[in-house]
């Protein structure tokens, strides 16, 4: 979903989505997601400009001319200024067990980290769920710091997400996927 009617999601449909996205299970209970949920103009810039600058300089190390990095910049500010609502999916550390030793503390990150991509996961049917339209954009985790100081959120607020959401101004088609055949093994011994 990448385009949005200007029409605002209601405040009662925005709260049922963030509790479906607060049932999602999590690694030892923790529940490590946080949500910085995004509905003014000013805020949705804020993020989007913040961002945009960190794209710019990737790209442009990239080797990418400066005009083909300056039109993808731009095609992402425009997706997360056109959708009514974002919501920054962020990853709590204060909510994650300490361990001393680093191949477990890494274990222990990445724990958390898939529990909040699946309250993420939760989150998008419950926009289904509810007749609305939405898109995961992992474009923060490249930007981390940036979008924390461009919302004023918590140090151990990491964030690990965008999703848009909004009324769908169209339905995209379907996309195709991999076979079963190619992305399942079954192991009967």
């Amino acid at each position: 979903m990448r385009r949005f009617r200007s029409d605002p999601v209601p405040r009662p449909v925005l709260e049922q989505v963030l509790e479906a996205a607060t049932l999602a299970p999590s690694a030892h209970n923790c529940q490590p997601w946080r949500f910085a949920v995004l509905v003014g103009q000013e805020a949705k810039e804020s993020i989007a400009q913040a961002m945009g600058a960190d794209f710019l300089r990737d790209l442009m190390g990239d080797g990418l001319d400066l005009q083909e990095a300056q039109r993808q910049v731009e095609r992402s500010r425009q997706r997360i200024l056109g959708a009514p609502v974002v919501v920054v999916l962020c990853l709590d550390r204060s909510t994650e067990d300490i361990y001393p030793d680093q191949r477990r503390q890494q274990a222990s990150h990445l724990m958390m980290t898939q529990s909040v991509a699946i309250a993420g996961g939760y989150m998008l049917l419950a926009v289904q769920a509810h007749g609305l339209g939405g898109v995961w954009m992992s474009a923060p985790l490249y930007a981390q710091s940036t979008v924390r100081q461009a919302l004023h959120l918590p140090p151990e607020w990491d964030a690990q997400g965008l999703i848009l959401i909004g009324y769908p101004a169209e339905m995209p088609g379907r996309r195709g996927r991999n076979p079963l055949a190619e992305v399942v093994r079954f192991i009967d011994e």
